[in-house]
């Protein structure tokens, strides 16, 4: 059983946003414990104190269109696709990408970068062409 001051300690450290494990050493509580306690008190994922708020306002974090919530599912942030892309597009910092992976092109020998594919052989269409027909197309004029 948690006592007031470790719930309360709890809410700090949320707010400065550390995560569950960090917590849980500073407090000397389970992980779980306080990953179940932040589930059931809103204190959940890695959103800002601003944000929670706006989600909380039952309002589209883009346009500000009040939100229709279905129960038990996870609470609406934008009201369409179109709010959505416009919002994460006009806060691209905050896009988590985890998926870049580094090649060497199977043609031209050139260190590449691609995003999202852990297959790429060619680090472009040139490459692709030449490397898998032995000849570079040449464009009509």
């Amino acid at each position: 059983m948690m006592t007031k001051r470790q719930k309360e300690q709890i809410h700090m450290y949320r707010e400065r946003g550390y995560g569950y494990g960090t917590i849980a050493e500073k407090l000397g509580i389970s992980k779980s414990t306080i990953s179940s306690y932040c589930r059931r008190n809103g204190l959940s994922g890695n959103s800002t104190k601003e944000e929670k708020h706006k989600l909380q306002d039952g309002r589209c974090l883009e346009c500000g269109t009040p939100l229709v919530h279905v129960k038990n599912k996870k609470p609406k942030k934008f009201c369409c696709n179109e709010c959505r892309q416009k919002w994460w597009n006009a806060h691209l910092d905050r896009v988590n990408k985890k998926a870049y992976y580094k090649f060497i092109c199977a043609n031209c020998g050139k260190e590449f970068e691609a995003y999202g594919n852990a297959h790429r052989k060619y680090c472009c269409y040139e490459c692709y062409i030449e490397g898998r027909f032995g000849v570079l197309k040449i464009s009509e004029s």
